[in-house]
């Protein structure tokens, strides 16, 4: 008992300490910032020599493998790999003149297929579902554009799934190449779309190639942390048994370890064509064809009812394809009885054969089941054009007076805070913070994200950005706190509203974009709009998550001692689900990084704007450097949170 007082005590005096030194440190924040007009310049913003060229020096770096080492014709020659690879798939999918020249599949046989995928996987639900979904995109006349879009998904995710395969077991394999490949898939999961975008431009140009190349790059880290996750929980004595069986060290790989990891690695597979749907969508800003460039031009011409059928396509994609990877995740392996036939042991591919040859047949008969022309196609734009016009009527004194409420009163008042601030003071603001939450590590730390920020001279640009998404983060959570308090009153509530934020996180950020445009047009609030709905859903889920997994022992001692349920919710729940909800905060801010830089085309002149301006000269250094100041921010709050979630957890007694 004494040594458990004594090692409180020690804690406690520690605690103490960090708070005294975080004390000061904001003190002397406080005295840089109200003695601004007093302070040196080079205190007030990064001076001259601060800022270093790390833009030149990339560019450089770049050059020199691009020519001297003759990477670019390593680059072009995958390239064009993978562009032969694309033109199979656009044969087949829309009839593109290339080889095979078997093309295009009648739409009608697609739909049918994957109606039978769906109902191998999951049943007669999401074999409708599927069904359903390319029948919707046929009679709307957007065969072609959806089928642009799958065309570089079926040959991205294969090459992304495979490499994330290898490098997962490399570094399964490897503690020294797990070291390394940490960090950098921490940076890699940091940084924005447009920060993948622009080597690629460099080295391989634009077009559907370069698209389905930044596509599979984007993909491949959570395959490869999905791989390692799954070998590393592989149970010692099922390799024990592998062992006794007499297995090599291959036939353990493939035979015992990938089998059993095989739960993880689907999830991987999961998140790896989800994550290729949200680039090709995206990826439609360096000539990517397909559904994405039609959205980005129907949004620029402020064509909304177009725009939601685009959008109801691409929703309809991206859930249709998660239900699909989720079903194959947690669907289990088939056992059947030795001796059965082999028609019964692949009835479903029998059938899907003989329903293929029906309705291939039948599209020759009837060539409305082989292709449906836009002259032909339903549409439902005009309706949805007058719906959107009465609803902006009856909204508009609501939305144009939120709208100059924002700007006036919110927004640019918080901008000028922002940039009015000593970059000085911020860091020793960011050092107090920092040295609270985790003491000098954590403070140096801090120092160093933003250090670097300061160093690459886009200060302000930070700044902006820094502002939109402390705001919007702050209205996501005055929304999805309260939220998923109310969700998690009781157990179908906390499943129904699971479901919403589970096919929300499916959709690609994109969509976000048509409703705050159609509401408030092309400004910051529209940005910071586009940035609540993306981020609220995080908080919503982890709210719900956080309250619903309280030890149930807590809850009835609380309900024994006379505890009100507002008391039991304020004093034992929400306490105890604090560091699950500071996870969901820490995604929420992930999510407005992402959402803000890919918003900066309807306003703000952040990060993002610059980046975009960078992807169009080809500007690869530039664009890095603004990337990685993205994702300094975001790894920043990353580890604040993480190391106060794990202090919390351990004084609460959840973690040892």
């Amino acid at each position: 008992m004494t040594a458990l007082s004594t090692n409180a005590h020690h804690v406690d005096a520690r605690h103490d300490a960090r708070m005294r030194v975080a004390q000061i440190l904001l003190m002397a924040a406080l005295v840089l910032t109200v003695g601004k007009g007093v302070l040196p310049e080079g205190l007030v913003r990064p001076a001259a020599w601060m800022v270093w060229p790390f833009a030149d020096w990339i560019n450089a770096f770049f050059d020199f493998l691009r020519e001297d080492l003759g990477l670019i014709h390593v680059t072009r020659a995958f390239a064009d790999g993978v562009e032969w690879l694309l033109d199979i798939t656009a044969n087949l999918l829309y009839g593109k003149n290339r080889w095979p020249r078997l093309g295009p599949i009648p739409w009608s046989v697609i739909a049918i297929t994957a109606a039978m995928v769906g109902y191998y996987l999951s049943g007669w639900r999401l074999a409708m579902f599927a069904g359903l979904t390319f029948v919707w995109v046929a009679v709307m006349g957007q065969w072609e554009w959806t089928m642009e879009t799958l065309s570089v998904i079926i040959v991205a995710a294969p090459l992304s799934i495979l490499l994330g395969l290898v490098l997962g077991t490399m570094a399964w394999r490897s503690a020294g190449f797990r070291m390394v490949l940490n960090p950098l898939l921490n940076v890699a999961q940091s940084l924005p779309h447009f920060a993948y975008m622009i080597p690629v431009v460099v080295f391989i140009g634009v077009g559907p190639k370069a698209g389905a190349i930044v596509t599979i790059i984007f993909s491949v880290p959570p395959m490869i942390r999905m791989t390692l996750l799954g070998l590393q929980k592989v149970p010692p004595e099922v390799i024990e048994a592998g062992h006794m069986a007499g297995a090599t060290r291959w036939q353990l790989l493939r035979h015992v370890r990938l089998p059993t990891a095989r739960t993880e690695i689907l999830v991987g597979v999961n998140q790896v064509i989800m994550q290729c749907l949200a680039m090709v969508v995206l990826a439609s800003f360096i000539g990517m064809p397909g559904l994405g460039q039609k959205l980005l031009q129907l949004l620029q011409a402020l064509k909304i009812g177009r725009s939601i059928e685009i959008g109801i396509t691409i929703v309809l994609l991206a859930v249709m394809l998660d239900r699909c990877s989720k079903a194959w995740a947690t669907r289990q392996p088939e056992h059947i009885e030795k001796g059965t036939s082999w028609l019964i042991r692949h009835r479903v591919l029998l059938v899907w054969a003989v329903l293929v040859g029906v309705f291939w047949g039948l599209s020759l008969i009837f060539p409305v089941l082989h292709e449906i022309g836009r002259r032909d196609a339903f549409s439902l734009a005009d309706p949805l054009d007058a719906m959107m016009d009465w609803v902006i009527m009856v909204l508009d004194p609501v939305t144009q007076w939120l709208r100059w409420f924002l700007i006036v009163w919110v927004l640019i008042p918080l901008r000028d805070a922002m940039l009015w601030l000593p970059f000085s003071a911020v860091l020793v603001f960011l050092m107090a913070v920092g040295w609270a939450v985790g003491g000098r590590r954590s403070a140096l730390i801090c120092l160093a994200y933003f250090g670097l920020i300061a160093m690459t001279g886009w200060w302000d640009r930070a700044m902006i950005t820094v502002y939109t998404v402390t705001f919007a983060v702050f209205l996501a959570t005055l929304i999805g706190f309260p939220l998923g308090i109310w969700g998690s009153r009781t157990e179908s509530r906390a499943r129904a509203v699971l479901l919403i934020c589970d096919t929300l996180q499916t959709f690609p950020s994109f969509i976000y974009l048509i409703p705050v445009i159609m509401l408030f047009g092309v400004n910051d609030v529209a940005v910071v709009g586009a940035v609540v709905l993306f981020a609220a859903v995080p908080l919503i889920r982890y709210t719900i998550e956080g309250l619903r997994n309280v030890p149930v022992a807590q809850i009835e001692a609380a309900n024994m001692s006379g505890a009100s349920r507002r008391q039991t919710l304020w004093s034992v729940r929400l306490p105890l689900a604090l560091p699950t909800i500071m996870v969901g905060v820490n995604q929420s801010v992930m999510f407005s990084l992402f959402m803000v830089i890919i918003a900066a085309f309807i306003g703000t002149q952040d990060l993002g704007q610059e980046m975009q301006r960078a992807l169009s000269s080809s500007d690869v250094g530039k664009g890095l450097v603004l990337g990685l100041a993205v994702a300094f921010m975001g790894l920043m709050v990353d580890h604040l949170i993480t190391v106060w979630a794990s202090r919390r957890r351990k004084a609460l007694g959840l973690e040892t």
